[in-house]
């Protein structure tokens, strides 16, 4: 059994127990606990819980913040019976408490829009943040997304950094017992941007038989660690933030590294998996890479 949890944020909203029910899916395969967390910031009066200047509407926030955790948990053990789950109110900041649950967590699940954030965006700033700065994977749950039956659709760049996706994937198409689709988009930008040392045999081969030869090498490994695991490979040329997008309407899980070649150094979310958090028809699942966490 895996000891760390899987963690997941919630608020009280619909959305929010929407992503617990896949949480607690999420620790029944993992064989793990279910930790339920809902960040509590106090109202900025300079008062502390339990300190005597706490305005009398204080308690009264406190008890719906645990009323929402309760509900959580409840909802957790009805859609996983066997799952181990356990609530917390922790103070601070959603944003900061979630990226510390982070630390000791396997797998971190959030709703891709919940309370508070904007209606004209499609995933929220919680998610988002949280896909950037997490330091475990992150599945983000769209309202709306479908959930996990189709394979795991796995978003190949072929950099070092997107080595934790493919592990990722592999190992969640294994325990979901579902097929995998590794697709590798190229493009005549990524055509020059290739390392050094097969230059020369990219411009002879050409671009398409370098996409695959991209692919190839990007999964071989985890072919080899997950041999029950049924892959089917497609390279093809176009837009990677269009192609993944349309492939998700048959997947039950898309798996994305947080920023690969194309991504700069400052960022720590790329606009592709950024565009995949916004857009995608089912959950994605953001990897960061080794050397990527704060």
């Amino acid at each position: 059994m895996e000891t760390a949890p899987v963690v997941v944020g919630v608020d009280g909203s619909a959305a929010g127990l929407d992503a617990v029910a896949v949480a607690a899916r999420e620790a029944k395969l993992r064989g793990c606990g279910l930790r339920v967390v809902h960040a509590f910031l106090w109202p900025a009066f300079g008062a502390y819980p339990g300190s005597a200047s706490m305005l009398p509407g204080d308690t009264g926030l406190r008890e719906e913040a645990e009323k929402a955790v309760a509900d959580a948990v409840a909802h957790a053990r009805r859609a996983e019976p066997s799952v181990t789950a356990h609530g917390a109110v922790v103070t601070g900041e959603v944003m900061q408490v979630l990226v510390e649950e982070t630390r000791t967590a396997q797998l971190a699940v959030v709703a891709g829009r919940g309370l508070g954030t904007f209606t004209r965006l499609l995933v929220g700033s919680t998610a988002v943040h949280l896909s950037a700065y997490g330091h475990c994977p992150v599945l983000v749950v769209r309202a709306g997304g479908r959930h996990p039956g189709g394979p795991v659709l796995l978003a190949v760049d072929g950099s070092p950094a997107g080595a934790g996706a493919v592990d990722f994937a592999f190992a969640e198409a294994a325990r979901r017992d579902v097929g995998l689709v590794a697709l590798h988009v190229w493009s005549a930008w990524t055509r020059y941007s290739r390392r050094p040392d097969d230059s020369g045999r990219a411009a002879a081969d050409g671009p398409a038989a370098e996409g695959d030869r991209v692919l190839a090498e990007a999964v071989a490994g985890a072919e080899k660690t997950y041999p029950g695991v049924r892959v089917e490979r497609t390279a093809v040329e176009g837009s990677a933030r269009e192609l993944l997008i349309e492939a998700s309407r048959d997947a039950g899980l898309l798996v994305t590294g947080a920023r690969g070649r194309g991504g700069f150094t400052g960022l720590l979310l790329g606009s592709v998996s950024h565009a995949l958090l916004q857009h995608a028809h089912c959950p994605v699942a953001v990897v960061r890479g080794a050397g990527e966490h704060t």
